[in-house]
């Protein structure tokens, strides 16, 4: 293809939304160059969906905008125009099967993530985008009011007409995104809205969860308030206790409401039983009581709860262990019960970016055009993917955010 006299596009960054938005402008006759920091492409890419890359959802775009708490509704305009749909048209078109699972996550059918990047790359290179790696964009420069060129760490000047910015947040530091984007944004004259951890493990002050490392539970429904003792969040699912406090699915989605409302003073409900009412769940207990009224309490749960939570819930229900079942009261029943339905742990913090999947937080879409991406203070600056601040629940969410605003930067630039 001959560059000469086409508009130069330059993209920082070459994750999912970067090579998107390098194909979508190079298909349009641009000479496009992208400028990765590593030393190959998609580095956090490998590693979403432990390596599975689950790479959107089948959801239509209202359900993906209500999957994206963190300011879905800017998305509406690049959803519409670059749906799941057209994701996963573009992907089967380049060869790589889909597999549809639970929940609409879709990933590729054989299970790994470098089908996804390799289409990706493939499509750009005969395209013919110009990758250049090892060279981080450190900053840009302004002209008019225009973007003119970029310069890299090296010092080195490039000129260009447009620039995408695609490097990511702060999570996963060890793949490269540690916050350059908002370091140049910040200097172009935008807002950044503090990164913090999302989709990421919590921290909890009570020793008991520490001693149920390993513990699984499944089916169970969690309700999440804020410090002032609001509900922010619920949801039904799996979790898991950790070593510092609780992770899992649940967790890891209600992460996202605590990480814009605050962490520390924070809580969590667990209801072990949900498909139980509190009236169904005593009559479950009166029955089982009947049961076992030979046995002392503590070997009275065997059929109730997993066994390595036993010893926990006769703690917290403050019923002497010892004590024959026959002769437990009807307050403490009834106090079993609710314990049993509101399992309360106390939110003192989150783990850090190391092991938050994605960053709450980024340049203020308040000055994003929502259509283009484009910058509404700098000519020719777009923003692709997790750089803006917005964030999705696990499921697919966050790569169709990457991708969709990476094809409304590549097709607007």
């Amino acid at each position: 293809m001959d560059f000469a006299n086409k508009r130069k596009i330059a993209i920082a960054g070459a994750g999912p939304a970067g090579i998107m938005a390098a194909i979508t402008s190079a298909a349009r006759g641009l000479e496009t160059t992208v400028f990765e920091r590593n030393r190959a492409p998609g580095k956090k890419l490998l590693i979403t969906g432990k390596g599975r890359c689950n790479f959107t959802n089948s959801a239509d775009t209202k359900q993906l905008i209500d999957n994206i708490p963190g300011n879905g509704s800017f998305l509406f305009s690049a959803f519409n125009s670059y749906g799941s749909s057209e994701i996963v048209n573009f992907f089967e078109s380049n060869g790589v099967a889909i597999a549809v699972e639970r929940g609409g996550r879709i990933f590729p059918a054989s299970g790994e993530a470098s089908d996804i990047l390799k289409a990706l790359v493939d499509a750009a290179l005969q395209l013919n985008v110009n990758f250049l790696f090892n060279s981080r964009v450190k900053s840009a420069i302004v002209e008019k009011g225009a973007i003119s060129s970029v310069i890299l760490e090296n010092d080195l000047e490039v000129g260009c007409d447009a620039l995408i910015i695609a490097v990511g947040g702060l999570s996963y530091p060890s793949t490269g995104s540690t916050g350059d984007g908002y370091e140049i944004a910040s200097h172009l004259g935008h807002s950044i809205v503090d990164g913090r951890p999302a989709l990421v493990p919590l921290i909890v002050e009570e020793h008991w969860a520490r001693d149920l490392q390993g513990l699984s539970l499944r089916n169970i429904s969690v309700r999440f308030l804020d410090p002032v003792g609001r509900i922010i969040y619920k949801d039904f699912g799996e979790m898991l206790f950790t070593h510092f406090g609780i992770s899992g699915p649940v967790i890891l989605s209600g992460s996202i409401h605590l990480a814009r409302c605050g962490f520390k003073g924070s809580a969590v409900f667990i209801d072990l039983k949900p498909a139980l009412s509190e009236d169904r769940l005593d009559a479950r207990l009166q029955r089982d009581f009947v049961e076992f009224s030979r046995k002392i309490f503590i070997n009275s749960l065997d059929e109730l709860l997993p066994q390595s939570m036993i010893p926990v819930i006769v703690k917290l229900s403050g019923i002497d262990p010892e004590k024959p079942v026959n002769q437990i009261t009807k307050d403490e029943r009834l106090n079993l019960g609710y314990l049993l339905k509101n399992l309360k742990l106390n939110i003192t913090g989150s783990r850090g970016f190391d092991e938050a999947i994605i960053t709450s937080g980024g340049v203020s879409v308040k000055e994003i055009n929502p259509r283009s991406m484009e910058s509404k203070i700098v000519k020719g600056l777009y923003f692709a993917g997790e750089v803006i601040d917005v964030d999705g629940y696990s499921g697919g969410y966050n790569l169709s955010v990457a991708f969709s605003t990476g094809h409304a930067a590549g097709s607007s630039c």
